[in-house]
């Protein structure tokens, strides 16, 4: 074994360590599987929330992004900043609410708000599909990691199966506390790993990171900023909007608030956030940088940009770092995602087909779902070629679609019927579902339209076609309820 696959398994083996003494003590009931029986402080909840800025995703595809399509990455950058901004308003009430009704998953959320089990069911259903793609990168991520770092000894596809075996394992011994105490370790060797390696590297090839731009713009005029057509400034807008909606839809995201102490403590971490979020910049450095070192990866492979630079770089011991914070990232996130797919599924649609599903028996099919998505996630990461950010993206527009119907929730005096919110949750998923299956944009739909709203993310048109029949539909439920109550009264 070379020493950067003995430093990944050291770090591994670590992780494993952590999460079995983290659980020591405990009563491993679902809500302390799941959410930590809600006692975590601030310390805790910003590590955990800080997977989605820090991922595999984040490390590989940003990094390969900014190699591949340039200017288009930055919208990473803004829309997490700005997400963290809104969360200081929205979390919050979130939070309380679940707080009191002892929630554990979203979808308990949406159930209980609107008082149907219907829409919780399709919120679980959404959830989940909208997680899946995102298990695939971490699957797709950790595959990457373990055979870049063997140097070629590990082939892809034993790689993706010895990551889906650890993380599988990791998450039905540890849950959520494993993830917490290993997004400790991830975060500090982030911070420095990211920051060296981001500074070092433009220096190192090019004498700073002016040079560095200077000399990719010479090779490749305009390849840092945005592009006419395609990944326009539109293409940007819109999807930042839509992914500020969608950060806190995610099913672990949304999950990650009710492991707080007190409100207090999401508010807090709002506020650092957005300042963590800024270490984004050197991930991009570091993909910019290799366009010129490693040049000719295509397609899927822009994904390795981060590795294959840094193995033509550094010693194998320092690859062996970078590829152990890749590892705890993609066991950080992918834990969570694991997680609460596998909660959704025992404590929201097990219960429908079993009428004794007590909590212990909740807890218990929820481990079990564990290895079933873990084995689905493995089938989609060895078939599919998509790219981490194409993945990313298809996942990201599906949970975007519950945020108006959650909005409408948090009003005190809200107008939206179940069936409202049901219908528009349902017309904008539909939407996703087919322009990603039949890559349908809407360049395609309407050829003669111009460039800048051709180039607009077909996602906020799903959103606004979501919103529009939830608005109709509670209209007309509303006032057929209300002429069945004067019916009844009279």
């Amino acid at each position: 074994m070379g020493i950067a696959m003995f430093i990944i398994t050291a770090f591994l083996l670590l992780s494993v360590y952590l999460g079995i003494k983290a659980t020591r003590g405990k009563d491993m009931s679902i809500e302390e599987w799941a959410v930590g029986g809600r006692g975590f402080g601030t310390i805790f909840v910003f590590l955990l929330m800080a997977g989605e800025s820090y991922s595999t995703f984040t490390l590989l595809g940003a990094s390969g992004w900014a190699y591949a399509k340039g200017g288009a990455v930055y919208y990473i950058l803004a829309y997490t900043a700005l997400a963290y901004m809104i969360s200081y308003w929205l979390l919050p009430p979130i939070w309380r609410y679940a707080a009191k009704h002892k929630l554990v998953s979203q979808s308990d959320f949406f159930a209980s708000k609107y008082k149907s089990s219907v829409l919780g069911l399709l919120v679980s259903i959404v959830g989940v599909l909208a997680m899946i793609p995102y298990l695939v990168i971490q699957l797709k991520g950790l595959g990457i990691i373990v055979s870049e770092t063997s140097y070629g000894a590990i082939s892809p596809n034993l790689a993706i199966w010895i990551g889906m075996i650890a993380l599988t394992g990791y998450v039905m011994v540890s849950g959520v506390h494993g993830s917490a105490w290993t997004a400790v370790i991830k975060d500090i060797l982030v911070f420095f790993i990211v920051l060296f390696v981001g500074i070092y590297l433009p220096f190192h090839y090019h004498g700073g990171i002016q040079s560095m731009f200077e000399a990719l713009n010479t090779q490749m005029p305009g390849h840092a900023i945005f592009a006419e057509k395609g990944f326009s400034i539109s293409w940007f807008v819109s999807t930042v909007i839509l992914q500020t909606a969608g950060l806190y839809m995610w099913p672990y995201c949304f999950v990650s608030a009710f492991t707080a102490k007190n409100a207090t403590i999401l508010r807090k971490n709002s506020i650092m956030m957005p300042i963590y979020t800024l270490m984004l910049l050197f991930v991009f450095l570091i993909g910019f940088t290799a366009i010129l070192q490693v040049p000719g990866l295509k397609g899927a492979d822009s994904d390795l940009a981060l590795l294959r630079l840094s193995i033509k770089t550094f010693d194998p011991w320092f690859v062996g770092m970078i590829g152990a914070v890749g590892l705890l990232s993609a066991l950080v996130l992918g834990s969570l995602l694991l997680m609460n797919s596998a909660t959704i599924l025992a404590k929201n649609i097990y219960p429908l087909f079993s009428k004794n599903a007590d909590e212990r028996k909740i807890g218990k099919m929820a481990k079990l779902f564990v290895p079933v998505l873990s084995l689905i996630c493995l089938y989609y990461a060895l078939k599919d070629s998509s790219s981490l950010n194409i993945l990313f993206l298809t996942g990201y527009s599906l949970v975007t679609q519950l945020f108006p119907s959650l909005i409408a929730s948090l009003f005190k005096n809200n107008f939206i019927t179940k069936q409202g919110a049901s219908v528009g949750i349902m017309l904008g998923v539909a939407i996703i579902i087919y322009t990603s299956m039949t890559k349908t944009t809407l360049a395609t739909l309407f050829p003669s339209i111009p460039s800048y709203v051709q180039d607009l993310n077909i996602g906020v048109i799903a959103m606004l076609v979501n919103i529009i029949s939830m608005i109709f539909v509670s209209l007309v439920t509303k006032n057929g309820e209300i002429k069945q109550q004067e019916k009844q009264a009279s």
